[in-house]
């Protein structure tokens, strides 16, 4: 290269592969993260006389998230609560943060805070349940605003979990597995006891929008210086399609940390059904029941009727109407026994945005 302009050319050329040589490597390291959020408004009025307000507008839940890949075999997901009143388990927060390893569709790993892998409900996004809330016994006894005292921790724990999906046809695979190991105190809290909790499910596919399946969870969860078991049982059946047909029955056993005094004891079911209709609207019935002592004067009965609408992919409003039978038990400073019973109707409107 005697010439110097021949120099100078191969120079410029050579600076300017080399970003492109970088950026090629380090895309097969790690892939641009994904970034998005929701948000979901609400409107509710409501007959219980529980409420003194009778409901009201208010903001449900406002989340933001990024995900992404790593050596493509890694994805990970971290996602925040952005709404609510500041405070202890209030207010801005970390919701999920793990990373998993799945390399293999028939085993991965995946380790940190995340949903616990117990019934078929848990894991939905809300955008997918169909009506205004998750079921009663998702939210007592999967770890929401959780029946033994654990703070609202929708449903997630720290912990790892493995799983994987098996026998594939040409379609799907038809057996699923997971098991997990978790601290059982709830999001953003560290262990308080010397026991783990171990949670898991399995189920079968006999076609590609069918899963029935059952779940299990033992463990203990500690607060107020008392601990309590946590032993559970879910058996369910979900159908995702155009159709939704979703039902599961919980039990449990184990007591309240926040009172000693209620039956070890608590059960319930639910049974959804959604019907599209229209192109852009969707129809849910919903029968949903909790009983917090497992006795029928503890048992309280939500009967809804939900219709969904969706603008587009990621705009939808809905409308849900209750019927509610409410019966709560109470203990007096004696230890007497008493059950109150009420009877109301709630009506709610939502919008749903993501971005």
């Amino acid at each position: 290269m005697n010439n110097p302009n021949r120099l100078y050319a191969f120079i410029i050329t050579l600076l300017c592969i080399a970003p492109l040589s970088a950026q090629a490597k380090l895309s097969e390291i790690f892939s641009m993260p994904q970034f998005g959020g929701y948000f979901i408004g609400r409107y509710m009025y409501t007959g219980s006389e529980d409420d003194p307000h009778n409901g009201g507008f208010d903001i449900r839940m406002v989340r933001l998230y990024a995900d992404g890949t790593l050596l493509k075999d890694w994805k990970y997901r971290i996602q925040l609560e952005a709404s609510g009143t500041p405070g202890v388990d209030k207010g801005v927060r970390l919701l999920d943060a793990y990373g998993e390893w799945n390399k293999y569709p028939e085993f991965a790993v995946r380790f940190g805070q995340m949903k616990r892998p117990f019934s078929f409900e848990n894991p939905y996004h809300p955008w997918n349940v169909g009506w205004g809330n998750y079921s009663q016994i998702i939210l007592k006894l999967s770890g929401f605003n959780d029946r033994v005292g654990e703070h609202s921790s929708g449903g997630r724990d720290a912990g790892i979990v493995l799983q994987g999906d098996l026998f594939p046809t040409s379609t799907h695979r038809w057996f699923h597995y997971q098991i997990g190991l978790f601290n059982g105190q709830g999001i953003n809290h560290s262990d308080a006891n010397k026991n783990k909790d171990v949670i898991g499910g399995i189920w079968i596919s006999p076609i590609k929008s069918l899963q029935i399946g059952t779940f299990g969870w033992t463990g203990r969860y500690t607060a107020n210086k008392e601990k309590v078991s946590r032993n559970r049982m879910a058996f369910g059946v979900k159908y995702e399609d155009e159709w939704t047909v979703r039902a599961e029955y919980i039990t449990s056993q184990g007591g309240k940390a926040t009172d000693t005094r209620y039956a070890e004891k608590a059960d319930g079911w639910y049974a959804t059904v959604g019907i599209p209709f229209a192109g852009k609207w969707k129809a849910y019935g919903i029968w949903d029941v909790y009983r917090d002592e497992k006795t029928a004067d503890s048992q309280n009965s939500n009967y809804a009727m939900a219709l969904n609408y969706k603008l587009c992919k990621d705009l939808m409003l809905q409308a849900t109407y209750y019927y509610t039978r409410a019966s709560h038990v109470t203990y007096t400073d004696s230890n007497e026994r008493k059950t109150n019973k009420s009877r109301y109707n709630t009506l709610q409107m939502q919008l749903y945005i993501r971005f």
